[in-house]
């Protein structure tokens, strides 16, 4: 389970975090759901350690990510909002480099490797140079390169962002498949399709806090509305928010 509790972080006079509290329950999928300059980012950087908070807590599996942050990203896959890849690396070379990163070596990093590009159907590019990689094939290998070490987590940053239809179609079912499986998910989006389609539970950030939370369906229940683009407009139009 990811445990965010009371995170706050300053940014000079700028408030990017304001005592941020929420759960992401393994098995199911939490989506961050939040106007430009919400706090989403910054709370995703702060879980997986590249930021520290300045008070509160971000815990993964119990383990606090800014005292133990090595031992907290063994259990999280990241995938970034930017695919940057090494050019002149295959796509195989890329996801190795990463198990390697994990501890994954010779036999078993291999295994591993060739399981996360058989998952992805990458085997037709498994061993080309990243250079000329379209956006599907840089999002595949980000991907493979979260999922190689079999995360108990997997938080993933605007992930559908710039992507066609047949690459989110495919991101989209394997989310759905790490889900089956017990994994923890937590990603920001801007997209309420996307949302709306397959999140258990979506935590909607105003202000760096969460302003509401809980289903599609309740949030719109709660807000007297039938889509979620009207229940989140409502919700971040108010002053304080709506505590599910």
């Amino acid at each position: 389970m990811i445990q965010v509790t009371e995170l706050r972080k300053q940014f000079g006079k700028v408030t990017a975090l304001d005592g941020l509290t929420f759960t992401a329950p393994e098995g199911q999928i939490t989506g961050l759901l939040g106007p430009n300059g919400a706090g989403k980012t910054t709370c995703l950087r702060t879980i997986y350690g590249l930021l520290k908070a300045d008070s509160g807590q971000a815990l993964i599996d119990g383990i606090d990510a800014s005292k133990q942050p090595l031992e907290a990203r063994r259990n999280i896959g990241i995938f970034p909002d930017k695919f940057g890849l090494y050019e002149r690396l295959t796509a195989r070379e890329q996801v190795a480099y990463f198990a390697a990163l994990h501890g994954l070596e010779k036999d078993a990093g291999q295994a591993a490797v060739q399981e996360a590009l058989e998952r992805l159907d990458m085997l037709a590019i498994a061993d080309r140079k990243a250079t000329g990689f379209s956006q599907g094939q840089r999002m595949k290998v980000a991907l493979a390169q979260a999922i190689v070490h079999r995360p108990k987590h997997l938080i993933l940053d605007e992930p559908s962002r710039g992507l066609d239809v047949m690459s989110t179609r495919i991101l989209r079912d394997l989310l759905r498949e790490l889900r089956s499986q017990g994994t923890s998910i937590l990603f920001s989006s801007h997209v309420m399709q996307e949302v709306a389609a397959l999140c258990d539970q979506v935590v909607v950030v105003a202000k760096g806090k969460v302003a509401a939370q809980g289903t599609t369906d309740e949030l719109c229940q709660l807000t007297g509305e039938s889509a979620l683009e009207e229940a989140f407009v409502k919700i971040i139009g108010t002053d304080e928010g709506i505590a599910a």
